[in-house]
C-alpha cells in the first residue's frame, strides 16, 4: 500500500464486523494511538493506524499530514488524495467496504478524516482534539454520523474549533454527538469509553 500502518486483526474467529482507521496528531506517528486497539475493546473490529506521509521537521521519528507552519498547508491536497487512495485499496485488500470502515483521528489526524470523511461513503467519523482545515465538501447522498470530542482546556486546538465542526456539520445535515471532556490536548478514559458506545450504536454487523 501507499502509505504505511499497523495492522492489527480482529481477536474474534470471524472475518472483522468492519475496520476503524487511526490518524495521530502533528509529529506523532502510526504508534501513538496503537493502545486504543486494547483499550476500545471492540475486539471484532479490524484496526488500522495509519502513518503520515511527511516527516515533521522538528521531531525525530515524527510524521505530519501537512506542514501546519506554512501559509497554504503545503502537502494537504497530496496528503488526502494519498489516504484516500490507499483506503480505497483497504477496500479492496480485506473485501470490507467503506460503509463498514470508521475514520478516527486525534488533531491533526482528526482535521484529515474530517476532510477525508465527507468525499467517500464511510460508516462514521470519530474526531478526538479534531478542526477543519478547509471548508467542508461533502460529496454523495448520505453523509456519516459523527462523533466530536474536544477538551475544554485544550491549549493548542481551542475548544471554539469543536464548536465550528459541530455548527457546521449539524448545517449539513449531518447526525452529530458531541461531548466536552475537563482536558487539555489528550485524550481520557470517558472519551474512549464514549467511543466504544458510538461504534456499538452503529450497529454494523447488521450492514
Amino acid at each position: 500500500m501507499s502509505l504505511k500502518s499497523i495492522s492489527i486483526k480482529p481477536t474474534t474467529t470471524q472475518s472483522p464486523t468492519g475496520i476503524i482507521v487511526m490518524l495521530h496528531g502533528w509529529g506523532a506517528n502510526c504508534y501513538d494511538l496503537e493502545p486504543l486497539a486494547e483499550a476500545l475493546n471492540l475486539p471484532e473490529y479490524q484496526f488500522e493506524f495509519l502513518d503520515a506521509p511527511f516527516p515533521h521537521p522538528q521531531v525525530p521519528g515524527g510524521k505530519m499530514w501537512y506542514d501546519l507552519e506554512s501559509d497554504n498547508y503545503e502537502g494537504l491536497e497530496e496528503s488526502r488524495q494519498q489516504v484516500m487512495d490507499w483506503l480505497g485499496e483497504l477496500e479492496q485488500d480485506t473485501g470490507v467496504p467503506l460503509s463498514r470502515t470508521i475514520l478516527s483521528g486525534f488533531s491533526q489526524g482528526g482535521a484529515t478524516i474530517l476532510d477525508v470523511g465527507l468525499r467517500l461513503p464511510v460508516a462514521a467519523l470519530v474526531s478526538m482534539s479534531g478542526y477543519l482545515h478547509c471548508e467542508p465538501e461533502p460529496t454523495g447522498d448520505r453523509l456519516p454520523p459523527s462523533l466530536i470530542m474536544h477538551g475544554i482546556q485544550d491549549p493548542v486546538v481551542p475548544i471554539a474549533a469543536a464548536h465550528q465542526v459541530r455548527d457546521l456539520f449539524q448545517a449539513l445535515g449531518m447526525s452529530v454527538q458531541y461531548r466536552e471532556f475537563t482536558m487539555n490536548h489528550a485524550i481520557c478514559p470517558e472519551e474512549i469509553a464514549l467511543f466504544h458506545q458510538f461504534v456499538r450504536g452503529l450497529n454494523l454487523g447488521e450492514v
